[in-house]
């Protein structure tokens, strides 16, 4: 009745902890996170915890260290005074082995050098003699350890699907940080650009910035660094287009891409002010004629003029 009593005070007691700490989770889980202790160390409320914990971390190595040069000193103190007391009875000194010798004895169960002929073969090879030696007991246990958890692999990762594959495991981080890249850029606000409004200003730090993406995305690679074209990309420094001139339809040929002759979409992986900053650095390079540039591609584009409207009053006043 005792012990019966004793098991029931034990349940209860742990059944208790068991809810509060779910309720402390509950709790947790409800309140908003808490600042992690690397925004604020300093300020953080287990800062002291740490300092302590640390300092008492550090205090122990210490006394490991102190304690090992100690233990070694004793032993070497004691070597000193077993080999004068054999030296004094005319024996030869034969040290005993220390518990580390000891210890790799029995992880290794090697044979001392004394006793090899009791595990030699019968095999001579040119004088050369085989020792019967077996695996050290460690190797073996590894081994054993192996084969274990190749059971318990096979089973969580292929028969109970508890954790996921290298495959899957993969494709979860690919999708998670997919999922994480759309939050973000759902939570940037994007400059919308008005292309029926767009017009080309020799902005110098726009045309900056569109140089350096012009480089940066291998824009060069295809139209040369200069804008003279090679033999994948045209020349974009004439008046000839194959997909239209202007800003704006230099704007949507960058934006929208033109996949079949390998124009990847650049307003799928840059924002439209990088897009329209790359279109102005392409009109900046109009009229420039860099050395062996390529022949001119497509059609002649001429920009539109806007024609001064006529003063209708003036019309008027002269009927």
């Amino acid at each position: 009745m005792k012990y019966t009593s004793i098991a029931k005070r034990f349940l209860f007691t742990l059944i208790a902890v068991i809810a509060s700490v779910a309720s402390f989770a509950q709790d947790a889980t409800s309140a908003p996170p808490a600042k992690s202790f690397w925004d604020d160390p300093l300020n953080h409320p287990m800062f002291s915890f740490y300092m302590v914990a640390t300092l008492l971390f550090v205090v122990f190595i210490l006394v490991i260290v102190v304690s090992v040069i100690l233990v070694r000193t004793i032993q070497f103190l004691i070597e000193q005074m077993e080999r004068q007391r054999a030296e004094a009875a005319g024996r030869v000194y034969v040290p005993s082995p220390s518990w580390w010798d000891k210890l790799m004895q029995q992880l290794n169960a090697s044979v001392p050098v004394a006793e090899e002929k009791n595990i030699e073969l019968d095999h001579n090879y040119d004088g050369i003699k085989e020792l019967d030696n077996h695996l050290p007991p460690w190797w073996k246990w590894l081994f054993y350890f192996t084969i274990v958890w190749s059971v318990v692999y096979i089973f969580v990762y292929h028969f109970s699907n508890s954790l996921p594959l290298s495959k899957e495991e993969y494709e979860n981080e690919v999708t998670s940080a997919a999922a994480a890249q759309q939050k973000f850029l759902a939570s940037q606000p994007k400059a919308a650009i008005d292309v029926t409004t767009l017009e080309y200003k020799a902005d110098a730090a726009i045309i900056a910035n569109g140089k350096s993406l012009f480089t940066k995305n291998v824009c060069a690679s295809c139209h040369r660094a200069d804008g003279g074209g090679n033999a994948i990309g045209p020349n974009i420094t004439d008046e000839y287009w194959l997909h239209g001139g202007g800003i704006k339809n230099v704007f949507n040929t960058i934006n929208n891409g033109v996949v079949e002759k390998g124009m990847p979409a650049w307003g799928k992986t840059m924002s439209q002010t990088d897009v329209r900053d790359l279109a102005f650095f392409v009109m900046s390079l109009q009229g420039t004629k860099p050395a062996n540039a390529k022949a001119s591609q497509g059609e002649l584009y001429k920009p539109e003029t806007k024609e001064a409207k006529s003063d209708s009053t003036k019309v008027k006043a002269s009927m």
